[in-house]
């Protein structure tokens, strides 16, 4: 049994913006971050890990435990969840070869996934990283009241939607990232599956991460000083 939360994303995660606009600008609010601190919901490191990866909500959907790597702090995305008509719940291939993919998130963020992983994610090697409010498939209807309560607490604007974490993680990461090693990290290219692992071994995706990173331990250096 999980509890359902009710402001997730309010005091213990990172900065959301209050108000995207047409462009989509990413931290534009106020907020405050608090990776590592105490976790009190299924839901709350699927925001975290939108906004530092890029990944879909399908793909978060449909991590299993061995698709996370705590050693090198690395998710392996293989599937993404879609859900029929009906309300049935599938895991389908990616469309292209590029959606297999490692994806590296900052090693801050690994406190995080760690408690998450202990505490709420499904059992056994197969066992689903993120869960529904009673311990069920996550699936965006039984999301949404959470995210749009913490969104309300945290002083979110309206318009500001789940999808849009997606874009932010692009717009951090592509900072200093080529238009190739953004592309592959994002699942937008077609190269071969092989492309993808030399890409990572180079050792670029880690970078790309880690910069993410710095911008955490500064942010979080800076609420420190202010309180």
């Amino acid at each position: 049994m999980h509890p359902r939360c009710r402001a997730p994303l309010t005091h213990h995660s990172p900065q959301l913006p209050s108000r995207l606009p047409s462009t989509h600008t990413p931290w534009s609010g106020r907020g405050s971050w608090r990776p590592g601190g105490a976790r009190h919901c299924t839901n709350d490191l699927d925001a975290l890990l939108a906004a530092f990866t890029g990944l879909r909500f399908g793909e978060l959907a449909s991590l299993r435990r061995r698709d996370v790597d705590t050693e090198n702090a690395a998710l392996m995305v293989r599937r993404s969840q879609a859900e029929m008509q009906t309300g049935a719940l599938f895991d389908k291939a990616p469309k292209s070869d590029a959606g297999v993919r490692p994806v590296a998130f900052p090693a801050e963020l690994l406190p995080d996934v760690k408690q998450h992983l202990d505490g709420f994610a499904g059992a056994g090697r197969d066992g689903h990283v993120f869960l529904g409010p009673q311990g069920g498939r996550l699936r965006r209807s039984n999301f949404r009241d959470d995210w749009i309560n913490a969104r309300t607490k945290a002083k979110v604007a309206a318009d500001v939607h789940f999808p849009d974490l997606r874009h932010t993680g692009n717009t951090l990461a592509a900072s200093g990232a080529s238009l190739r090693e953004l592309m592959t990290r994002m699942g937008h290219s077609t190269p071969r599956a092989a492309l993808i692992y030399q890409h990572v071994v180079s050792g670029r995706d880690r970078e790309i991460a880690d910069r993410l990173g710095s911008m955490i331990r500064k942010k979080r250096g800076d609420d420190d000083v202010a309180s």
